[in-house]
C-alpha cells in the first residue's frame, strides 16, 4: 500500500492486487458494502494519519479507480464540516466505532500504464515488445519527471496480455496515476504507435 498527499485535503492510495488478496478481498468486493472493505478503509485512513498526518474526520469523497494488472487507486478528498457537524463529531469522539461519512464513486480503466525513470528503459522495453511481436501500439507521456507508456488492451492479443505485463514490469513499475489524470496533467510525447516510433528512431 502506497500513500501520497496530493493537497492539504486530498490523498492518493495505491493498492496492489496483492494488498487486496492479503486481506481476503477480491477486486469486485471494492464495489460492495462488506466488513472487509470497511476494515481496509479504516486501515488506509490510519496509515494516512500516521504517515502524512491526514485526519479523516468529517465527510469524505472517495474515488476508486480499478487499473488492469496493476491494482487500484483510491483518491480520498476531505470535505469541510459546518459548525453543527463539528459539534456532532466532538460528541461522537467517545464512541468506540469510527464512522466515516463517505461518498464513493467507482471507475474502471482498461488502459495498461507503466512508468519508467529513464528513457533508456523505455527504449529497451519497446525493443522487447516489438521483437517479441507483442505490440507496436502505445502512447508515451511525460508526467512528474517520469515517462509513462500507456497501452490499450484491445490492441493487444489477449493470449499475450500477460507477456506484455511481464515485460513492462521488468523495466518499469505500475503507476498509481489514473488515465484521466495523465490526460489532464501529463505531456504527450508520442500520441500513437509509440513502440514502433521509438524503435524506428532509436536503432541499436
Amino acid at each position: 500500500m502506497k500513500i501520497e498527499r496530493l493537497s492539504q485535503d486530498k490523498i492518493r492510495i495505491f493498492l496492489t492486487f496483492d494488498d487486496l488478496l492479503e486481506r481476503g478481498i477480491q477486486k469486485e468486493d471494492m464495489w460492495r458494502e462488506i466488513p472487509k472493505v470497511h476494515e481496509l478503509f479504516s486501515e488506509m485512513m490510519d496509515q494516512a494519519y500516521s504517515e502524512l498526518g491526514f485526519d479523516a474526520s468529517g465527510p469524505l469523497a472517495v474515488e476508486v479507480f480499478a487499473l488492469p494488472a496493476q491494482g487500484m487507486v483510491v483518491i480520498v478528498t476531505r470535505g469541510k464540516m459546518n459548525s453543527h457537524e463539528v459539534e456532532r463529531s466532538s460528541e461522537d469522539d467517545d464512541a468506540d466505532d469510527e464512522i466515516y461519512e463517505m461518498e464513493v464513486t467507482l471507475e474502471q480503466s482498461d488502459v495498461v500504464m507503466y512508468s519508467f525513470r529513464d528513457f533508456e528503459d523505455v527504449i529497451s522495453v519497446c525493443k522487447q515488445l516489438q521483437s517479441s511481436a507483442l505490440t507496436e501500439d502505445g502512447r508515451l507521456y511525460s508526467y512528474n519527471g517520469k515517462y509513462i507508456l500507456a497501452l490499450e488492451p484491445a490492441l493487444i492479443d489477449s493470449s499475450r496480455h500477460n507477456a506484455v505485463i511481464a515485460l513492462l514490469a521488468e523495466y518499469g513499475e505500475a503507476t498509481s496515476v489514473t488515465y484521466a489524470m495523465l490526460e489532464e496533467y501529463g505531456k504527450v510525447i508520442m500520441p500513437e504507435a509509440a513502440v514502433r516510433e521509438i524503435c524506428n528512431h532509436f536503432k541499436f
